[in-house]
């Protein structure tokens, strides 16, 4: 009864959202690329390396060549959301996905922050040790915040970025993330609402439950994506603490006080936006296309969720292409 509480006060209620014809045709492929072929758990842990650095030793993918794509992946997931992006753009562009401090299958060095800030120091010290100079960024919900934060410590090292729905100076972090900080400060956020979804995955499929929360459709997230999800962040006590100091480190806001510099942002960015997302203001696109002077404009998704960017990854593609072209 606590997990139905502690989600239901989450999504600030559900409002009924009717996907229809506009979102089914809008690009979903959650299981063939282009080619035919879709990367799926096995494969993506095969290709797992281990960077070791001073933060810990970073887990990423990476795949392809020719100019390089970061991919910034949201919060309780990993690398694995970007695999289907990973599919159609690898033959473009040099792909790589880490997973962030705390979360994935990263391990931390003691001691170690997980704040945003320390995430971008980390991805910075994780290109250069991969011979990166630039990329093309690609963010979604906190990753969207490092990726703000990233370009603008760094801004000679961003071509393009691509921001999905996720924080914003204005709604960082948003209200319907209150009730994950309360049981994280707790120290109970991992132990009472991750866990039981790893034990029973049926219950991270319910409209109470990551799945119903964020996802799109009712068969996401997979079995296999819950376990690279979130059985890395339940396996030991350590990692429970270390999942719930990601989330504690997102409160007071990582952005304030960015807007200003914001403005002043050449970097060309699209903005694609889910309309069914309830966790992020609907109003957040509109705030960032008139805040970045390079904007490339909003997409809107009818109907599709905060983690939209796993189940549309044609959709990711498309806009990617477009934006390069026209960077």
């Amino acid at each position: 009864m606590h997990r139905r509480q502690f989600m239901a006060a989450a999504a600030g209620g559900i409002a009924a959202t009717a996907l229809g014809a506009c979102v089914s045709s809008s690009g979903r492929s959650p299981v063939a690329s282009a080619s035919g072929k879709a990367t799926d758990a096995p494969a993506w842990s095969a290709a797992r390396r281990f960077a070791p650095l001073r933060f810990g030793k970073i887990a990423y993918v990476e795949r392809g060549s020719g100019d390089a794509a970061l991919f910034l992946h949201g919060f309780p997931l990993s690398s694995f959301q970007w695999r289907g992006a990973f599919d159609r753009l690898a033959g473009e562009r040099r792909c790589v996905a880490a997973d962030f401090l705390g979360l994935g299958f990263t391990q931390v060095a003691a001691g170690q922050s997980c704040a945003p800030s320390a995430q971008v120091e980390m991805l910075a010290a994780l290109l250069d040790s991969l011979s990166i100079s630039s990329v093309d960024l690609f963010a979604n919900d906190s990753g969207g915040a490092v990726a703000q934060l990233f370009v603008l410590r760094y801004p000679q090292r961003v071509r393009t970025m691509l921001l999905t729905n996720c924080d914003v100076e204005p709604d960082s972090p948003p209200p319907a993330l209150q009730p994950v900080l309360a049981a994280a400060r707790e120290g109970k956020f991992a132990e009472t609402w991750l866990a039981p979804s790893v034990a029973n995955k049926s219950l991270a499929r319910t409209k109470e439950g990551l799945g119903g929360q964020t996802f799109t459709y009712p068969e996401n997230p997979t079995d296999e994506a819950i376990d690279q999800y979130l059985a890395p962040l339940v396996s030991s006590p350590e990692r429970r603490a270390l999942t719930d100091s990601y989330a504690l480190a997102l409160d007071p806001n990582p952005l304030a006080g960015i807007e200003s510099s914001l403005q002043r942002c050449t970097v060309p960015t699209r903005i694609v936006w889910g309309t069914g997302d309830t966790i992020f203001s609907k109003d957040s696109a509109d705030y960032l296309d008139r805040l970045l002077p390079n904007s490339r404009g909003v997409r809107r998704l009818p109907g599709a969720k905060l983690f939209f960017p796993e189940e549309f990854p044609d959709v990711i593609a498309e806009e990617a292409r477009k934006l390069w072209v026209k960077a």
